[in-house]
């Protein structure tokens, strides 16, 4: 068995969640922030069997993908001056994975 940490964009969230349920995958969600953006981030955890992690993956592709945003980053040229708003292309969504070994699963 497979533990499968999927950080996706909370847009993407939900439709990733309902096609995992709809494919009968249980799946638990919690929030989480980005460090870099400091933006919401959606964590998901979803315990699979080990033939079923490219299944999962197809799902998670189809449903978080990438796409670019225009941010601002805050920087100061002197101590003392005023913040200058610097923008900045980034690219956001698509998911970050990670899949563990699962020594023990109980379910109660």
């Amino acid at each position: 068995m497979k533990l499968v940490i999927a950080i996706v964009q909370d847009q993407d969230a939900s439709a990733l969640i309902d096609d995992l349920t709809d494919h009968e995958y249980g799946v638990t969600k919690l929030a989480s922030t980005g460090g870099f953006l400091k933006s919401g981030n959606t964590t998901l955890l979803i315990g699979v069997e080990d033939n079923e992690i490219e299944e999962v993956l197809r799902l998670i592709e189809s449903n978080c993908k990438t796409r670019d945003i225009t941010t601002s980053l805050l920087t100061v040229t002197m101590p003392g001056d005023a913040y200058i708003p610097y923008p900045l292309e980034v690219k956001v969504g698509g998911a970050t994975i990670f899949i563990l070994d699962v020594e023990k699963h109980i379910k109660l």
